[in-house]
């Protein structure tokens, strides 16, 4: 039932986003930016959330939406899953994301992404392609935008060992804006490289922001603390409120070291 429900739910989500991204496109592309981001982009991401729930039995909740402001900052989500690049786009207002280069250059798909200025980054430059990457962003991020970056870089499976990027600290020093973090575990349900989806209930938990204008090496020590702190209490109670999901073993690993320390 489970490989049923995955392929269903495979099927819906990338036959469903190719027709909305074709039957859309007139729309899109004559709207103006911010029209189009409410009808299109935060619509894909109701429709996403909709699927997961529809085909694989996988619902949230959001808690602490008063921390998330209409004005400009930077969220600092934890990154697993694809799905956690989706699944708050129908809460940001105007959300602008840093997001690696060869996103943008894909047929029809990069297209949307120009659309709505996002902020494409080449990994491997440094120096002065990234100093550009971060003055785009810093005036996107002043019309009133949110910035939304992963602090991790790249997707890991819940409960690995943390490996934060430096690069949230700069982009804190340099655009003056509070930081979001927030936590969740969207990989348990939406694992990363993996076809299988499983159903189950888990929460966003949106914390409180950390206000600008702080030392960036304290704040960074700051957000790393306080991100890790919550997300190992967020997985205990993920998953002790889904006993029969299947658990990836470092996660197994990450829970039993948890248990033992009374978290």
């Amino acid at each position: 039932m489970g490989v049923i429900r995955s392929a269903a739910f495979n099927i819906a989500f990338y036959v469903g986003t190719a027709f909305l991204m074709i039957v859309q496109s007139p729309y899109y592309f004559l709207a103006s930016r911010r029209n189009a981001y409410g009808v299109v982009v935060q619509g894909w991401g109701r429709f996403v959330n909709r699927q997961m729930r529809i085909w694989a039995g996988a619902t949230f909740t959001i808690e602490g939406l008063e921390n998330l402001p209409d004005g400009p900052c930077i969220i600092a989500p934890k990154h697993q899953s694809a799905w956690d690049t989706i699944m708050l786009l129908p809460w940001i207002p105007d959300s602008v994301f840093m997001l690696k280069r060869e996103l943008i250059q894909m047929p029809l798909f990069g297209w949307y992404l120009k659309k709505q200025r996002q902020v494409a980054v080449d990994r491997a430059q440094t120096g002065r392609a990234m100093a550009d990457a971060i003055a785009r962003t810093k005036a996107e991020v002043e019309t009133g935008r949110q910035l939304v970056i992963f602090p991790e870089g790249t997707r890991r499976p819940p409960g690995a060992a943390p490996d934060y990027k430096r690069g949230i600290q700069r982009l804190y020093r340099d655009l003056g804006v509070p930081v979001i973090p927030v936590v969740m575990h969207p990989g348990l349900f939406w694992p990363r490289g993996s076809f299988r989806r499983q159903g189950g209930h888990f929460k966003v938990r949106i914390l409180p922001a950390i206000p600008p204008g702080r030392d960036p090496r304290l704040f960074f020590d700051q957000l790393v603390e306080t991100m890790e702190r919550e997300s190992d209490r967020l997985l205990i109670e993920t998953v002790d409120a889904n006993p029969d999901i299947d658990l990836p073993a470092v996660t197994r690993e990450r829970i039993a070291a948890l248990r033992v320390a009374g978290v």
